[in-house]
């Protein structure tokens, strides 16, 4: 994947979670946005952590600096042979100086995603609040028509118990 299929996959993956989890769970919307909020933060971190772990890969330069290479001395005539050992430690070092290189263009991109991160965790900490409160006043909503419901049925059983008592007179007057 591109630098840009990337980006653009981390938002498709948190809108596709928010509509599928949305269909599924219709009642819950504040929990399933708060979860696609956060679902976003962890891919682009992922992201971030995946381009600093390959940043030797060529999709993360900008094309800016072009990779050094290292003139041989082995093939000089007469020393060339003397020189070889030169010639491995050069490799060494313009080897490393290329992966300095390769992190240093590659260190922009990682930190884009890890900032897209950031601002979706920070977000995500207000719409937590939002979504425990919600939360919290339907619990206490069902609490209070639980409460409604079990002094109807107490209603009732009291109602019963005189209705079977006045049968029971009834039948024993007679």
């Amino acid at each position: 994947m591109s630098r840009d299929e990337l980006r653009i996959f981390s938002w498709i993956a948190a809108a596709v979670f928010a509509l599928v989890a949305g269909l599924w769970r219709p009642h819950r919307l504040h929990w399933t946005a708060l979860g696609s909020v956060l679902l976003f933060a962890a891919l682009n971190a992922g992201a971030g952590i995946y381009v600093l772990n390959h940043f030797s890969d060529s999709r993360w330069s900008t094309g800016g600096e072009p990779p050094l290479s290292v003139p041989s001395f082995s093939g000089t005539p007469v020393v060339g042979q003397f020189l070889e050992p030169l010639d491995s430690a050069l490799n060494g070092v313009v080897g490393g100086v290329n992966e300095f290189l390769a992190f240093k263009q590659a260190l922009p991109v990682a930190l884009d995603f890890l900032a897209a991160s950031g601002w979706a965790l920070l977000a995500a900490f207000p719409l937590a609040i939002v979504a425990a409160s919600i939360s919290y006043a339907e619990a206490r909503r069902r609490a209070a028509d639980f409460a409604k419901y079990r002094a109807t049925v107490d209603l009732l059983q009291e109602e019963l118990e005189e209705v079977k008592r006045q049968i029971s007179e009834g039948n024993s007057a007679r």
